[in-house]
């Protein structure tokens, strides 16, 4: 089976969930075509997630076109050192950028504030803090705008999606500092069951994805356990982490069903039951 071949349709929920984080814009085929796939196995709604302007406004236009789709916007944490110091060796998916200091990293924020006034624009994010591919140098530029991001979504009301990749307890003090928004989702959850009663005292949603399905993945299923039901999320991140037993293939939302199946077994709770919470909220996370 070739590794750039799309998994298979799972067998189709029962009860139609919602797939809290996708990336359609990087994803080899069309938005409906997508969105069919994903139908077809009773994912039914899909939070499409900017990462930086472009990508952003991209996300509110497909939210605006299809009844489906709701849209989150931000600057992805390694966006924003990216757009203050500059990429000179650019990456696979972003090209080289010249530095454009403050003022640069002003106006990219001033723009996702616009986008986020918009009603079909149901989240700000992801935003965060990411330890992993952001060093030292670019530390407080994402800090910064992890915290413009914010007050953006309190501002205009508007759920806070976070990306934090080895950075809890940075991301818990930024949050306990500035005030969380009423509604915090955890994208990815990463912590470990420590972490998961933390978030469940502050009331953050925790979003969980393929990688909960992957062999060494033992500590966030330990967190998916002890995390409460009405605060669990189920999220693709496609085309991203892409569920066992299909790990290294393209992920697309039709593959929620394998997740959140393998998380009914992690919480000893019937799919079907699993799946109306979650979609519950998700509806309640992002206020549609």
């Amino acid at each position: 089976m070739s590794r750039t071949e799309a998994p298979p349709l799972p067998e189709p929920l029962r009860v139609p969930v919602a797939d809290s984080h996708t990336h359609l814009d990087m994803q080899d085929s069309t938005v409906e075509e997508a969105l069919a796939r994903a139908a077809a196995v009773n994912v039914t709604t899909v939070i499409q997630v900017g990462c930086d302007v472009a990508g952003s406004q991209w996300a509110a236009d497909t939210a605006a076109a299809h009844a489906a789709v709701h849209a989150s916007v931000a600057l992805h944490p390694n966006e924003a050192p990216r757009i203050v110091h500059g990429d000179p060796q650019g990456t696979a998916r972003q090209g080289v950028r010249e530095p454009g200091g403050r003022a640069a990293l002003d106006d990219a924020l001033d723009r996702i504030d616009a986008l986020a006034a918009l009603g079909h624009v149901r989240g700000v994010g992801e935003t965060g803090l990411d330890h992993f591919r952001t060093g030292p140098e670019g530390m407080a530029a994402q800090e910064e705008s992890f915290r413009a991001h914010i007050e953006i979504a309190k501002r205009h009301g508007k759920a806070l999606v976070i990306h934090d990749r080895d950075a809890h307890a940075d991301v818990l003090r930024v949050l306990a500092d500035a005030g969380a928004p009423e509604r915090t989702v955890f994208h990815c959850y990463s912590g470990d069951a420590d972490m998961a009663r933390i978030c469940a005292d502050a009331g953050y949603f925790m979003s969980f994805a393929g990688n909960v399905t992957f062999k060494n993945a033992q500590p966030l299923r330990d967190a998916l356990a002890v995390a409460p039901v009405e605060l669990l999320l189920v999220e693709t991140d496609a085309p991203f982490l892409t569920p066992a037993p299909y790990r290294g293939r393209p992920n697309a939302p039709y593959l929620i069903p394998v997740t959140l199946r393998a998380m009914a077994e992690v919480k000893g709770v019937g799919e079907d039951a699993l799946a109306a919470a979650v979609n519950d909220n998700t509806a309640r996370a992002f206020d549609y």
